[in-house]
């Protein structure tokens, strides 16, 4: 096998591993679907986004035009937005891993062959980007005071605003990243991009050092994840307030013996790796149920889920025989 091939059948195998994980409270996985939303959807999902993140390991190819054919295919296949915000933390590690760093060899993936490729974006990057919110419906929040020339949702015709201001992609995460109002959830996804993926390089030690198979590993590391920072799609989707408290909820089974789990404000470097290790996941079923009855949908800590086990499996992480 190729190290090309190699590289994107693990992006791949990371679609598949993050929604075969269970449970992931609140989203769909093996057992259980919702009810506009099937497992069987997130299968085609990643079958259809191959050829973009193969267009993902040629170096000449730009970063937008990769995640663009990705979230193109993607929804040609599922039918439905399942797997977005996936794509746009894959696509840059695959870029990163092909193509290295200053201090990182190809091969090597680390924070700073990500940070690289996502400084080397350009306006035409961005431009492909909001191209891609024209083929499926993405759930987002309204876009930060003076900018509502740069919501994603105007697509292609943000494109002159994008152009006049010399935005790269990398330059609309950051504003997402970032928000003015205190209050509000940050996009974990933009932060990814402008803080060199911390909490997918964290998440995927806490699966590489797991025992027993990747799903289980996956659910355990949803589960610090979300404990660790409010999720961006609840926010959106409901409040700041709904996703704080899906993160307390969350917190409290990684610590069985008394309730207690870190403080869901501190960030994932608080998270230990015993605690995620030990999460219950009998338990969090329960809370899944809840979850799904609340329509309390945490898909953006799927994301991070998913960019984790990819990071993992590049990192020696394998499929159990």
């Amino acid at each position: 096998m190729t190290a090309d091939r190699a590289t994107v059948d693990d992006a791949v195998l990371a679609l598949l591993l993050e929604v075969a994980g269970t449970p992931k409270p609140g989203n769909v996985d093996r057992r259980r679907d919702l009810a506009d939303l099937r497992f069987e959807a997130f299968l085609g999902g990643a079958v259809g986004a191959r050829e973009g993140l193969e267009l993902a390991v040629d170096e000449a190819a730009p970063v937008g035009d990769a995640f663009e054919r990705a979230v193109a295919g993607m929804a040609d296949r599922a039918g439905t937005n399942t797997q977005f915000g996936c794509l746009l933390l894959l696509v840059p590690l695959i870029r990163a891993t092909v193509a290295g760093g200053d201090a990182s060899p190809p091969g090597d993936l680390g924070p700073d062959a990500v940070d690289r490729a996502t400084r080397d974006t350009d306006v035409a990057d961005a431009v492909a980007f909001y191209r891609a919110f024209e083929r499926v419906d993405v759930a987002v929040g309204d876009p930060p005071a003076g900018a509502a020339d740069l919501d994603v949702r105007r697509g292609s015709d943000a494109a002159p605003a994008l152009r006049e201001r010399g935005l790269t992609l990398r330059d609309v995460l950051a504003l997402s990243a970032d928000p003015d109002d205190p209050d509000r959830v940050p996009d974990r996804n933009a932060r990814e991009w402008v803080e060199g993926f911390p909490r997918t390089f964290r998440a995927a030690e806490w699966i590489r050092s797991d025992e027993g198979p990747l799903t289980d590993r996956a659910a355990r590391a949803f589960l610090g994840l979300l404990a660790a920072e409010p999720d961006t799609l609840v926010a959106a989707a409901r409040d700041s307030r709904t996703a704080r408290e899906a993160s307390a909820r969350a917190a409290a089974l990684l610590d069985g013996a008394d309730g207690v789990g870190p403080d869901p404000a501190a960030g994932v470097d608080a998270i230990d790796a015993d605690a995620v290790h030990g999460a219950d996941l009998d338990a969090a079923e329960g809370l899944a149920t809840a979850f799904v009855d609340e329509g309390i949908n945490p898909g953006t800590t799927a994301d991070l889920t998913c960019a984790a086990l990819y990071v993992a499996l590049r990192r020696g992480a394998e499929v159990a025989p």
